[in-house]
């Protein structure tokens, strides 16, 4: 039997882990359920477990053979504080919080890879699983780097996975370096003048304010950075005011900026701040921006990224990896593991999620993860791993 046709064996089993996350959904660095189910089963299976890293990070470890090589294989934990609204059996249970980017898919197939493995042992060296915690924006790979991840759990090479609802199921997408977009975020606090809706004479309006540094953000991609790169600069967030009549104090905008070089995003925090104190000064009021970064971005290394496409196209053939996939503006906090360890970030495909007729984009109230990939994810890890880890003679 392959791979896939073994982990295919108990795909009934990975379903019911999967929607069992699914419907208990934990924020960043709150993942103390979703950490003693991963935890559990790891154990239950003969791997080695440490608990605590980065907060409320898991670390399984398989031993076989007397090989010194290593390799890490990543999944993350969190949920996204959002409302789940698909009307599926296993949503989740509590308001405000929700499995909307998938997962709990990654963690599943990363249990299931070790599932897998911890009872073929067919490798040779040390399998290090790593589920991290808080990836949406609270920096859970910098926690776990803190907390001393590679030099407590040495590896050659490291690995990762994404869904992608817009991807068939069956196909794979990837690319060497720059993978995707660096992320930022970013606030603009403007302070005017309060005053009675009715005279607005009397005061300095910060709505008013606001919307002009909104509209002269805009030339920023479109006019500074070069048509040749690629950058987003998004406003996703304008507050103001408490009141129908009453012009108030002060103003904030907040959003995000994505790019793949460290020029242009200084570039981008530059101009906007020029812009939005400029602005500001000409209307008699004053803006300040805090600009921070928070993921650097994701770059594939050349050697881990032919080996992890060749791996995908032994599951599902070669026309079904895509090796030079289209550079992607989202962000990924594993690009901070891939600056201290070579590795590679895969994409795979997630297709129909059995929400209508077509697949809905992850950070949307209508995703689910696809179950019926959840073989196929586990499958690449562990073919990777058999791979990677290859013993002598085979």
């Amino acid at each position: 039997m392959s791979i896939l046709e073994k982990i295919s064996a108990y795909h009934d089993e990975l379903t019911a882990i999967r929607r069992d996350i699914h419907m208990h959904p934990e924020l960043g660095f709150e993942e103390e359920r979703t950490s003693d189910i991963v935890a559990e089963k790891l154990k239950g299976w003969g791997c080695e477990v440490a608990r605590g890293i980065g907060k409320t990070g898991v670390v399984g470890t398989l031993r076989v053979g007397n090989a010194h090589k290593s390799i890490g294989l990543r999944a993350d934990m969190d949920c996204l504080p959002m409302q789940e609204m698909n009307g599926l059996p296993h949503a989740s249970k509590f308001d405000g919080k929700m499995h909307g980017c998938g997962h709990d898919g990654h963690t599943t197939m990363l249990l299931g890879a070790a599932r897998y493995l911890a009872s073929t042992k067919n490798f040779d060296g040390t399998v290090h699983f790593i589920f991290q915690p808080a990836e949406e924006g609270l920096g859970g790979a910098d926690a776990m780097l803190a907390d001393g991840l590679f030099s407590k759990f040495p590896c050659d090479a490291i690995f990762g996975m994404h869904n992608r609802p817009s991807l068939e199921p069956g196909k794979f997408a990837i690319r060497t370096g720059p993978m995707m977009a660096g992320g930022s975020s970013w606030d603009i606090h403007i302070k005017g003048k309060g005053a009675h809706g009715a005279r607005p004479e009397s005061g300095i309006d910060p709505v008013v304010v606001a919307s002009y540094i909104a509209t002269a953000l805009q030339t920023i991609v479109s006019r500074n950075v070069r048509p040749q790169d690629t950058a987003v600069l998004s406003i996703t967030q304008i507050h103001a005011g408490d009141a129908y009549n009453v012009i108030p104090e002060t103003a904030v905008m907040r959003g995000t900026a994505r790019c793949f070089t460290k020029e242009n995003m200084k570039l981008i925090e530059d101009n906007m701040r020029r812009i939005a104190e400029s602005v500001a000064a000409g209307f008699g009021a004053t803006a300040t921006l805090d600009f921070r970064g928070k993921f650097p971005p994701l770059v594939n290394h050349p050697e881990e990224t032919d080996l992890y496409a060749d791996c995908a196209a032994m599951l599902v053939g070669e026309e079904n990896v895509e090796r030079n996939g289209n550079m992607v503006m989202g962000s990924e906090d594993f690009a901070s593991m891939l600056l201290e360890r070579p590795g590679a970030y895969m994409l795979i495909g997630g297709g129909n999620n059995g929400v209508g007729e077509t697949s809905c984009e992850v950070h949307n109230p209508g995703y689910d993860f696809n179950d019926k990939i959840l073989p196929l994810g586990a499958a690449l890890y562990a073919q990777t791993v058999e791979r990677f880890l290859r013993k002598e003679g085979v």
